[in-house]
């Protein structure tokens, strides 16, 4: 099982509507996230806009592919791109750049 870890940065003035939007997630969302092979995916938010994201998959790049063909993501992704700044031009799925893991405790 890969475990990702990936940083993104919410806008500092749409933090409590980021907070919202997740708080209730499109359930469609959600079921394509888990069908498409996104496990135990959690989103942590600090207050100056960091996002810190993690999840476990067995083959990052398969599930981002996955995830890339759904319709749902398409739209969730055009609905939060204006939520995160230095996008370049990117989808905040494309923007996820997995961190390279140093440690892990067993």
């Amino acid at each position: 099982m890969q475990r990702v870890c990936f940083l993104l940065k919410v806008r500092a003035d749409r933090l409590d509507a980021y907070r919202e939007r997740h708080a209730a997630v499109w359930p469609e969302m959600r079921e394509a996230l888990s069908a498409t092979g996104w496990h135990n995916y959690s989103l942590f938010l600090r207050e100056d806009g960091l996002l810190v994201g993690y999840l476990e998959t067995e083959d990052f790049a398969a599930a981002r592919a996955a995830m890339e063909a759904t319709d749902v993501n398409a739209r969730w992704q055009a609905e939060m791109a204006p939520f995160f700044t230095a996008l370049d031009g990117a989808r905040p799925d494309e923007a996820m750049k997995p961190l390279t893991e140093v440690f892990h405790l067993a």
